[in-house]
């Protein structure tokens, strides 16, 4: 019945044969619909319900009497201003879509009794200011999302009592303050994702006990200035997304203490000024992103150490005048970005040391003149971008050398005159 907007009744369909129903679409129903199908009749059976984008002012009484419920999805229906408390009923419910209940104020304290739940979603509430602290007894529950609830303010403490919470979702929560020092009970997060949280201005110290944390989304958190020293006893954590934290000035020498850590993004970071020596010692890092981080005046030697390192990203990095000749260390790095790096004049000729890079992105580098005959010796290298490099003159004979070169970008290199005739060599270029 999807849709059905215009269906004026359904008072003459009888009762019987509702009692097998186990599924039931209603998307878009009118509230008139949506009252007549629930209401009085046998749902006691029904197992997934979907009212989605109902404009429902309120749900059926009869509804909470379908005591086999396991889905509701309520998701835009922008009307509905509050659950009843008699939600606590509904003991086989294990999923409440709320998403886009923009007029959603609050939720009763009974829907602590949901002692099914395992997915919650409550993201783009925007007039949800509060959760009831009775949101600690939901002890099934593995993934929450309050994403863009921009009123909710501050957590109950009650939310480090959620043991098998799994995902949590806060990005775009614009007035979230501070997180309660109760969060890092969370024994079992994997996932948690404050990007977005404007207001954050501090993390508790007890985000170190998060063992099991895997993803630490904080990207756009523009307040956060500094990190806890307990950030490095995350043992489990593979990513670390730190983009656009434009006051976040330094990290914790800690931070080398994250050995599992596979990506590590402080994109954006304006105000950055150093990366703690400690930084070499994360053994298993694939991708380091430094792109725009403007106040970053150098790079620590440790970098190579990072022998695992795969993807180096120094995108419109102003501060860089020449690569330091650790970069050369790092076999294992199969992209770098040197992207709008207009102040850098040359690439050291140990650039052809790095035996398995296949992707060298130089566009817009406007000060570079020439290149080293060494960028022969990269056997790996497929792309190879010099768009925009406005000064180069030349390209070395050597690059007739690059037998896996697939793509050669050169546009917009205006005062490039001629190729080498060893270009013909490159017999894999598309």
């Amino acid at each position: 019945m999807k849709k059905c907007v215009n269906l004026p009744t359904l008072s003459q369909i009888g009762s019987k044969g509702f009692h097998n129903l186990r599924l039931v679409d209603l998307t878009e129903a009118s509230p008139t619909i949506v009252e007549n199908f629930i209401q009085g009749r046998n749902l006691s059976n029904v197992k997934w319900l979907c009212l989605k984008k109902c404009m429902i002012r309120k749900l059926p009484s009869n509804l909470f009497y379908c005591l086999q419920l396991q889905v509701l999805d309520l998701a835009q229906c922008q009307s509905l201003k509050k659950i009843p408390s008699s939600v606590g009923r509904l003991k086989t419910f294990q999923e409440f879509d709320l998403a886009g209940c923009g007029n959603l104020q609050k939720l009763p304290t009974f829907i602590g009794q949901l002692n099914a739940l395992k997915n919650f979603d409550l993201s783009r509430c925007s007039k949800l200011k509060e959760l009831p602290s009775s949101i600690g007894q939901l002890n099934a529950l593995k993934n929450f999302d309050l994403s863009r609830c921009s009123k909710l303010k501050e957590l109950p403490s009650s939310i480090g009592q959620l043991n098998a919470l799994q995902e949590f979702i806060l990005g775009g929560c614009s007035n979230l303050k501070k997180l309660p020092l109760s969060i890092g009970q969370l024994n079992a997060l994997q996932k948690f994702i404050l990007g977005g949280c404007s207001n954050l201005k501090e993390l508790p110290s007890s985000i170190g006990q998060l063992n099991a944390l895997q993803e630490f989304i904080l990207g756009e958190c523009s307040n956060l200035k500094k990190l806890p020293s307990s950030i490095g006893q995350l043992n489990a954590l593979q990513k670390f997304i730190l983009r656009k934290c434009s006051y976040l000035k330094e990290l914790p020498s800690s931070i080398g203490q994250l050995n599992a850590l596979q990506e590590l993004d402080l994109s954006w970071c304006f105000e950055l000024k150093e990366l703690p020596s400690s930084i070499g010692q994360l053994n298993a890092l694939q991708k380091l992103d430094l792109t725009r981080c403007y106040s970053l005046k150098e790079l620590p030697s440790s970098i190579s150490q990072l022998n695992a390192l795969q993807k180096f990203i120094l995108h419109d990095y102003p501060n860089l005048k020449e690569l330091p000749s650790f970069i050369g260390q790092l076999n294992a790095l199969q992209n770098l970005d040197l992207a709008w790096c207009s102040k850098l004049r040359e690439l050291p000729s140990f650039i052809g040391q790095l035996n398995a890079l296949q992707e060298l992105d130089l566009s817009k580098c406007s000060k570079l003149k020439e290149l080293p005959s060494s960028i022969g010796q990269l056997n790996a290298l497929q792309k190879f971008i010099l768009s925009e490099c406005s000064n180069l003159i030349e390209l070395p004979s050597s690059i007739g050398q690059l037998n896996a070169l697939q793509e050669l970008k050169l546009w917009g290199c205006s005062n490039l005159k001629e190729l080498p005739s060893s270009i013909g060599q490159l017999n894999a270029l598309q």
